[in-house]
């Protein structure tokens, strides 16, 4: 069996092959550290690019459950504040209503039209109170697109529809609450109450009736204000949960797809070393040929 001939050629371009590999995956190395990841196109490694896109896309919907769960706490903060405000005017409501009816109809003509008065005035701020707006939609209108929920006169003018957030994987919270639902209906709706006690004052009337219709309003009040407390709860719950899990999807990318530093910097500095070993080698492995002689 004849021996295999090496000639000079041949010893040229296995260290040239040599040395272009060790400078490929310098180059990759150099790229991955540039970079900060380990996986720059999906052939570096197609499971981890998989992965790391499923991480992204779960991010992204974690980060837009708690961006939802911003908006709710907004509404639902803009309604307990005006829920309390109505509260304490109704509250000083019914000191008047008491207050007129100690004096009855032996009081004064003055005196009951200051007391109507102050109802009338009451009646006007609390209109202004249910159409409270958060970011220029009327809180107590529902799905509206007016910019009121109330008319002037006391009149709903917005729908039944609801305002949901979702805040989590198939969860939707009702970050509003409609006003009927909280000033009432027909006879007991509260600025038809305000308006007939300011009647019966000024007609000097009897107003057991209407103290009772004010206790109901401010029961229907605290109801509303124990219902948007706890929706507050369970939205500012999901907030944390969704950052939570935009913190630990985050974690997860990057265990997927950035590069461990210092383990990096190590490869990096032996695959420098190597090329140099290579270098070193293969200048003594190819040795000038008479060509070069007769140069």
């Amino acid at each position: 069996m004849g021996s295999l001939r090496v000639t000079q050629q041949s010893i040229s371009a296995g260290v040239l092959a040599g040395l272009h590999g060790n400078i490929s995956r310098l180059s990759e190395t150099q790229q991955r550290l540039a970079s900060g990841k380990q996986i720059s196109k999906p052939s570096d490694s197609p499971t981890g690019a998989v992965a790391a896109m499923q991480f992204r896309s779960d991010v992204a919907a974690a980060q837009q459950h708690s961006r939802n769960a911003d908006d709710g706490l907004g509404w639902l903060t803009t309604i307990d504040t005006a829920l309390m405000n109505t509260t304490e005017q109704v509250t000083r409501v019914r000191g008047l209503v008491l207050q007129g009816m100690s004096s009855g109809a032996y009081g004064s003509v003055e005196s009951r039209e200051a007391l109507a008065v102050e109802i009338d005035n009451i009646r006007a701020s609390l209109i202004n109170v249910a159409n409270t707006t958060y970011l220029d939609r009327p809180v107590f209108g529902g799905t509206t697109g007016g910019a009121a929920a109330y008319d002037a006169n006391g009149t709903y003018s917005g729908d039944t529809g609801q305002v949901q957030r979702t805040i989590g994987p198939n969860t939707k919270v009702r970050v509003d609450i409609s006003g009927p639902d909280v000033f009432g209906t027909g006879n007991e709706q509260l600025f038809t109450v305000l308006s007939n006690i300011s009647s019966h004052l000024r007609a000097g009337s009897d107003l057991t009736a209407d103290l009772g219709l004010v206790d109901t309003a401010a029961r229907r009040l605290q109801s509303g204000l124990s219902t948007v407390g706890a929706r507050y709860n369970q939205v500012s719950r999901m907030r944390q949960t969704a950052e939570d899990n935009v913190l630990s999807l985050k974690t997860q990318l990057s265990d997927v797809e950035d590069v461990d530093l210092p383990k990096t910097i190590t490869e990096l500095q032996l695959q420098q070393t190597a090329y140099q070993a290579a270098l070193a080698a293969g200048a003594r492995v190819v040795q000038p040929s008479l060509v070069d002689f007769l140069r």
